[in-house]
């Protein structure tokens, strides 16, 4: 069935399709369809930063944005479910087009720039929807924000979003929002990660429950640099990592339709680069910090590779367009069929 639906959703703009996608996928939810569309996920529980989830295969952020169909997705058979990037004030993003499919690859290249309604449309969406499960929150930063006050943003969206999110992903990775990778460095990393923490313990007192905090990393840095923000992490009392976005490499897909279009690359070439990045950081973390790990997947065995490579959870996008629900399933399977850690 999904392979005929995307067959239609492929002949549109890429765009334009994603938009009806997301808008199905809700109104289904809504109705409790999807339930019945693909056969539910094998229970495969795993705690992770003080969270019980159904199983380890989860939905990146960037799908639903705004988080106009959180029931949809959740039906689908995700143990959980990342909405967002969601920024202080909406914002349209960077001009069209700016969503390009690399079907031979399995990729897309986007550079939305963080187009959404803002942080106080995407509350509302969430206090509509009836999932009860893990639900995480990714914010980020007004475009037209300086770096320099950057944190003013992250700590406005965590006031909002902390009393309705299971877990709340800090997004400093997109290269599509200009200078806000240099948030993963030096100081200005151990600046953002110390406000970050202080208004976490703040936000925990007011609201009697604590929050976990994610940060999510792009793929595109040496070992050290890896090396070194794990540290950071760990020294700021951080409750995860996502490893990793996009990636502005074009490894696997030079001559290709778009592969020139700037913007980042996800789906099957970032694997092996994501993959690595999660080995690296298991190295360092050594278990002090679990490991989210999304990138590639586009099979169930690559979720298997994740896992195997130190990470605690997975998520999916790139391979959920190109693969479709069975993909939630297989990938849980795969994940089960690993030998069982000592």
């Amino acid at each position: 069935m999904y392979t005929l639906a995307r067959k239609l959703l492929f002949n549109l703009a890429p765009e334009t399709s994603h938009e009806l996608s997301i808008d199905l996928i809700g109104a289904a939810g809504r109705l409790g369809l999807n339930a019945l569309l693909t056969k539910a996920p094998a229970s495969l529980p795993v705690r992770v930063m003080g969270l019980d989830f159904p199983n380890p295969v989860g939905l990146a952020a960037g799908l639903d944005k705004n988080g106009d169909a959180i029931d949809g997705f959740a039906q689908l058979g995700f143990g959980f479910v990342e909405i967002g990037t969601v920024t202080p004030r909406p914002q349209p993003g960077n001009p069209k087009p700016r969503l390009f499919r690399l079907p031979a690859a399995e990729a897309i290249i986007n550079r939305m720039g963080f187009n959404n309604h803002g942080v106080d449309h995407l509350l509302a969406r969430v206090q509509a929807a009836k999932f009860k499960g893990v639900l995480g929150i990714n914010i980020g930063k007004n475009f037209d924000t300086p770096v320099e006050r950057a944190v003013d943003d992250y700590l406005l969206c965590l006031d909002k979003v902390y009393a309705h999110a299971s877990y709340v992903t800090v997004n400093v990775s997109s290269p599509n929002t200009p200078g806000l990778r240099s948030l993963q460095f030096g100081d200005s990393l151990k600046q953002l990660l110390e406000a970050l923490r202080q208004r976490q313990e703040d936000l925990a007192a007011k609201h009697g429950k604590r929050v976990p905090l994610a940060i999510k990393i792009a793929p595109d840095m040496t070992d050290e640099e890896t090396i070194e923000v794990a540290g950071a992490l760990v020294e700021a009392g951080m409750d995860a990592v996502i490893a990793t976005n996009t990636t502005l490499s074009r490894n696997g897909v030079a001559g290709l339709p778009f592969a020139d279009e700037a913007g980042g690359l996800s789906g099957a070439p970032v694997r092996e680069q994501s993959t690595h990045i999660v080995k690296v950081l298991a190295a360092e973390l050594a278990g002090r910090l679990p490991i989210i790990a999304v990138g590639g997947i586009t099979a169930g065995q690559h979720a298997a590779e994740k896992i195997a490579a130190g990470a605690s959870l997975v998520q999916i996008y790139s391979g959920f367009i190109y693969q479709g629900p069975a993909l939630i399933r297989e990938s849980v399977d795969a994940i089960a069929a690993l030998p069982r850690k000592a």
